[in-house]
C-alpha cells in the first residue's frame, strides 16, 4: 500500500516539475495585494460616506431606544415578587 501511494506520489511531484512556476502561483487581478506592507489609505470621500452613515445609524438606534424603550425592556411592568404567595412559588405550608 505504501509502494502505490509513494509512486502515484513521486508521478504528481515529477509532473509539477515539468509545469512552469506561473501555474503554481496565484493570479489576483481583481485588487491590490498588499504582503508585508501596510495598506493604502482610503480617500477622504470615503472616510466621510463612513461617518456619516455610521451617525446615522447610531442616532436611529439611540433614537428608537428612548422613545421605544419596549423593545428592548418588555412591554409589560414586570411583577412585584414581594407580592407572590407561598403557593404561586411552590414552598409548601409550614406544619
Amino acid at each position: 500500500m505504501l509502494l502505490s501511494r509513494g509512486l502515484s506520489t513521486l508521478k504528481a511531484i515529477k509532473f509539477a516539475n515539468r509545469n512552469n512556476i506561473q501555474t503554481l502561483q496565484s493570479v489576483r487581478n481583481s485588487h491590490a495585494v498588499n504582503y508585508r506592507t501596510a495598506p493604502e489609505p482610503p480617500p477622504k470621500f470615503i472616510l466621510t460616506i463612513a461617518e456619516v452613515v455610521q451617525g446615522i445609524a447610531w442616532w436611529w438606534v439611540l433614537w428608537h431606544i428612548y422613545t421605544e424603550p419596549g423593545h428592548i425592556l418588555g412591554e409589560f411592568e414586570y411583577p412585584d415578587p414581594r407580592k407572590w404567595t407561598d403557593e404561586e412559588l411552590g414552598i409548601p405550608p409550614i406544619e
